[in-house]
C-alpha cells in the first residue's frame, strides 16, 4: 500500500499517516473502504504493532478513519461526520480557482503523493541536521521563555544578516534589519505601511497568488507588468507608470514565483530610473536569492535602499516551519515597519530567530546551501528535459532555483487539468492562479523538487494524447 523509508529523518509513523491521508485524499482509497488491520498492516509494511496502532488513531483523531468495534478501521464517508479533519462541514464544492482556493488547497492537499505543484522543498532537501543542533544548543543554554523578544528581532541574526548581505554590495547595519514571521509579514507590513485604498500598485505579472490576495484585501489597485525572461516587458512597463502614476512596485527580479526568470542588471537600473522619475517605492522580495549560486546585481545594491525595500526568508533554505524573514529599509521608513509589526504582533518569536542564528552560523551551512543550488540545478536539467520530451513550451530554463513555467497546446487549461490530477494524487499550479487578471490558461508551475514521481509523468502523457484526441 505505501513505501516506508528507514533512511530518512521522518518518523515511521509519520510516514503511514501522510501516505494514508494522501491516497485518501487522492481517491485511490475510496470512502468506506476498509483499511488492513493493524497487524496485516505491520507485517506487510515491516514495521511494529505499535507503529500501526498510534499511526491509525491519529488518522481516525484527524477525522480521515472512522474505528468500527469488531470491524476495523474504515476511510470515513463525508455523511459519517463531515469531509475528513473537519466535523460538520457541508459537502465540498467544485474548486474556485483564485488565490483564496489556492492557500486553502496547497495546506489541504500537501499530504497528496505527488507534490509538483507546491511552494517549498521536500523534507531532505532542508538543513534539518542543523535545526537538531540549533535546538539541542538552544535548550542547553536554557531560552527565556517569559517576556517578549526585542521588537526588531535578535540582535546576533541582525548583525549576521547585515555581514552577510554585505557580500552582495547591500550596505546596511543591524538597526536597518527587521526580523518578521516569513516574508509574508514582512510583504504585509509594507503594504499596510505604504499603501491606502484605491492606490496603483505594480506588481509582477503573473505573480505569487498570496501577494495579489493580500493587496488587493489592503484595497489597492493592482497593475500587472508582463514578466520576461530576462526581467521586464519595459514599453510596457513604461506606459503603466505613466497611466496609472503607481505608489509602489512590488516585484522578484531574481527567480521570481512562477516563472524563475532573472531581471538583467540593465533592467533594474531603468526601474531604478522610472522610480526616482515617478516617485514611487520598489519592494524587492528576494527570499529566493540563497538558490541563486551567481553572483547577481539586486535593486537594493544598486539602490543602497533609497527607494529600494529589501525583503529576505530563510523559510525556503532551512525550514518553512521556522517562519524567519527580513527586511531591510532606509531608517525613517523602517521605524514606521517596527511599530506596526508592535501593534499587529508585538514580536516575532525570539526561540526561532535563536534557532536561525545556530543553523547559519552552524560550519556546514555554505556547505548546505551548494549542495542544494547542485541539486536544484540538476533536477532543472532533468525536469526540463522532461518537458521538452512532451512537447511543453518552456517560459525560462534558468537551472536554478524551484520553478519551471511551461505550458503544452493540447492542455489549454490548468485549471481543468489540476481538478483532474488532485483526483489521480496530484497537486498541480494551475497557472491562473498566478495571473494578476485571472483567465483560462496552458501554462503550469512545476517545483522541479517534486517532479521525479514517474506517475506524474505518465499522468500528463495520458492527458496530452487525450487532448489530442479531443482536438481531432
Amino acid at each position: 500500500m505505501l513505501t516506508l523509508r528507514t533512511d530518512v529523518q521522518t518518523p515511521l509513523v509519520s510516514q503511514i499517516v501522510d501516505g494514508l491521508r494522501g491516497l485518501i485524499a487522492g481517491q485511490v482509497i475510496k470512502p468506506g473502504s476498509k483499511l488492513p488491520s493493524i497487524r496485516a498492516f505491520a507485517a506487510a509494511h515491516g514495521v511494529s504493532v505499535f507503529t500501526v496502532v498510534e499511526a491509525y488513531d491519529r488518522l481516525v483523531a484527524q477525522g480521515w478513519l472512522v474505528s468500527r468495534a469488531n470491524a476495523g478501521f474504515f476511510v470515513k464517508r463525508r455523511d459519517e461526520g463531515g469531509s475528513p479533519a473537519v466535523a460538520g462541514q457541508p459537502q465540498r464544492e467544485a474548486p474556485r480557482f483564485d488565490a483564496r482556493w489556492y492557500l486553502k488547497q496547497i495546506f489541504e492537499n500537501r499530504n497528496l503523493p505527488m507534490k509538483p505543484g507546491c511552494g517549498w522543498l521536500p523534507h531532505d532537501w532542508l538543513f534539518g541536521d542543523a535545526v537538531r543542533r540549533s535546538l539541542r544548543q538552544l535548550s542547553t543554554d536554557g531560552p527565556e521563555l517569559d517576556g517578549y523578544g526585542l521588537p526588531s528581532g535578535h540582535m546576533a541574526l541582525r548583525m549576521m544578516i547585515a555581514e552577510s548581505l554585505a557580500e552582495h554590495q547591500i550596505t546596511v547595519d543591524a538597526d536597518q534589519v527587521l526580523l518578521t514571521h516569513g516574508s509574508s509579514q514582512a510583504l504585509d507590513l509594507v503594504a499596510r505601511c505604504l499603501l491606502k485604498p484605491g492606490d496603483a500598485v505594480l506588481v509582477d505579472d503573473p505573480a505569487y497568488p498570496n501577494l495579489l490576495y493580500m493587496l488587493r484585501f489592503a484595497g489597492a489597485q493592482l497593475i500587472g507588468v508582463p514578466r520576461t525572461p530576462t526581467g521586464y516587458d519595459l514599453p510596457a512597463l513604461e506606459a503603466l507608470v505613466q497611466q496609472h502614476k503607481p505608489k509602489a512596485f512590488f516585484t522578484q527580479p531574481r527567480l521570481q514565483s512562477p516563472t524563475c526568470s532573472l531581471a538583467s542588471v540593465a533592467h533594474l537600473h531603468r526601474l531604478l530610473q522610472l522610480a526616482e522619475q515617478h516617485d514611487f517605492v520598489l519592494v524587492e522580495n528576494d527570499l529566493y536569492a540563497d538558490m541563486d549560486g551567481t553572483s547577481r546585481s539586486s535593486l537594493a545594491s544598486l539602490d543602497q535602499l533609497r527607494r529600494v525595500v529589501y525583503i529576505g526568508s530563510y523559510s525556503k533554505t532551512i525550514s518553512p516551519n521556522l517562519r524567519v524573514g527580513y527586511l531591510l529599509a532606509r531608517p525613517d521608513m523602517l521605524g514606521e515597519f517596527v511599530q506596526l509589526k508592535m501593534v499587529a504582533g508585538l514580536t516575532s518569536s525570539d526561540i526561532a530567530e535563536r534557532v536561525t542564528f545556530g543553523v547559519i552560523t552552524d560550519g556546514r551551512w555554505r556547505k548546505h546551501l551548494k549542495s542544494l543550488r547542485d541539486r536544484l540545478g540538476e533536477a532543472h536539467r532533468q525536469v526540463g528535459r522532461r518537458l521538452d520530451s512532451l512537447g511543453f513550451e518552456l517560459f525560462h530554463e534558468p537551472e536554478a532555483g524551484m520553478y519551471l513555467w511551461a505550458r503544452h497546446p493540447d492542455l489549454p487549461d490548468s485549471a481543468e487539468l489540476s481538478k483532474e490530477a488532485t483526483a489521480a494524487g496530484i497537486m498541480l499550479g494551475p497557472g491562473q492562479l498566478f495571473l494578476v487578471e485571472p483567465r483560462p490558461t496552458g501554462w503550469l508551475r512545476f517545483n522541479v523538487a517534486f517532479c521525479q514521481d514517474e506517475r506524474l509523468w505518465q499522468f500528463l502523457a495520458q492527458r496530452i494524447e487525450l487532448g489530442r484526441q479531443v482536438a481531432q
